[in-house]
């Protein structure tokens, strides 16, 4: 009984101990309502949870449809206004431009002015100037709208016109020949310096244009060949064939020649070139003998000069160079070119008068030679 007794008392404590933690751990599970971690599958967002996000989202594109609404609008006109402009521009500066080619084609009713303006120099200067408006006018239309739609989204231009600044100054720098050419050109077609068929003088070439550029002007020499000029590279232009030209013609006579027949025989030959067809064209006033231009001991130039179309100068000067040697042949009075001797007082000379006669040292054995020749140096050698 006592031993019985006493085991009892000895096991009892520990099982009563192990209830107690038993019984705290499920309190203690109980009061936890966070499960642990397991690696079970990914939650699935519920119905309740796509209601809210969608209401939110449309709550969202409620407040800000207005604003987007009203930055739609606004850009949609400013492009209208703009497209609409620049094509209303570009029709004024079309129209101004055959405005202007009428009447610079009706309001001269002379030679002169048909001469100064053909068609294909007008139209190729219509087109260069309408093509440089134009481009003008949509450069700045569109550049403007561009920079105004911008502004619409709210971005702060400052950066992009500073970075257009510099850009522009670095390609201006780089490209200023090209630049020089363009504004040259502008300036050129603008202020109508020459046209297509006009002759000029640029300096660097000379010739027919048969082409005028905003960059280049390309030039028909004489011989045919064909000169691109940069308008940057011309310093000075003489042109050719506005207005009119003169032609002159220098005659040289003897000294002793009657001037007054002389002067007959060119008003004769000026008489009958200004009626004779095609010339009474080309010569747009009288030829007229202005006097002697220089007088010498054994010739006098008498000078000829009349006034005639726009590059024909040169070929009335070879015609009336013809004619008045025919004349003065007819005539009897004789065309000298400088300073001439008569045949009949030319005197007969020695064609050896000029050679020297041969010298005595010009040989080397000869005595006259051999006592000139220097005395050589006494030899040192022992």
């Amino acid at each position: 009984m006592d031993r019985t007794s006493d085991r009892t008392a000895q096991d009892g404590p520990p099982h009563l101990e192990v209830s107690a933690v038993s019984l705290s751990a499920a309190v203690l599970r109980a009061a936890d309502p966070s499960p642990s971690p397991s690696p079970t599958a990914p939650t699935v967002p519920s119905l309740r949870d796509a209601h809210e996000s969608a209401t939110n989202a449309a709550g969202w594109v409620e407040e800000n449809w207005s604003t987007w609404l009203a930055i739609g609008l606004r850009v949609l006109l400013i492009v209208v206004i703009a497209v609409v402009l620049r094509a209303v521009v570009r029709r004024a500066i079309t129209k101004l431009i055959e405005r202007m080619n009428r009447r610079t084609g009706t309001s001269g009713g002379t030679a002169l002015s048909g001469l100064l303006v053909n068609a294909e120099r007008r139209r190729q200067r219509s087109e260069a100037i309408g093509s440089v408006l134009r481009s003008v006018a949509s450069f700045l239309i569109l550049g403007t709208a561009a920079l105004m739609v911008l502004g619409t989204f709210q971005i702060n231009l400052a950066p992009l016109l500073a970075s257009a600044g510099v850009a522009g100054v670095a390609i201006g720098f780089g490209a200023r020949n090209l630049v020089t050419d363009f504004l040259s050109g502008v300036f050129m077609i603008l202020e109508d310096q020459y046209g297509v068929g006009d002759s000029i003088d640029a300096g660097v070439a000379s010739g027919e244009v048969i082409e005028v550029g905003l960059r280049v002007t390309k030039l028909r020499g004489a011989d045919g060949e064909i000169w691109y000029v940069r308008n940057g590279e011309v310093k000075r232009i003489g042109n050719l064939s506005q207005g009119w030209s003169t032609a002159g013609v220098d005659v040289t006579v003897r000294s002793d020649e009657n001037l007054d027949k002389v002067k007959e025989t060119l008003a004769a030959v000026g008489e009958r070139m200004s009626k004779e067809e095609p010339w009474n064209e080309m010569l747009w006033g009288p030829i007229e003998t202005l006097g002697l231009d220089s007088v010498l001991l054994d010739s006098m130039v008498v000078r000829v000069s009349a006034k005639t179309m726009p590059g024909k100068a040169l070929t009335v000067e070879r015609e009336l160079r013809w004619r008045i040697k025919r004349a003065f042949d007819a005539a009897g009075i004789a065309i000298v070119g400088g300073a001439t001797v008569p045949l009949e007082h030319a005197q007969t000379t020695d064609p050896t008068a000029g050679v020297a006669a041969p010298s005595a040292y010009a040989s080397t054995v000869s005595p006259q030679s051999v006592a000139a020749s220097p005395i050589p140096p006494p030899s040192t050698a022992k």
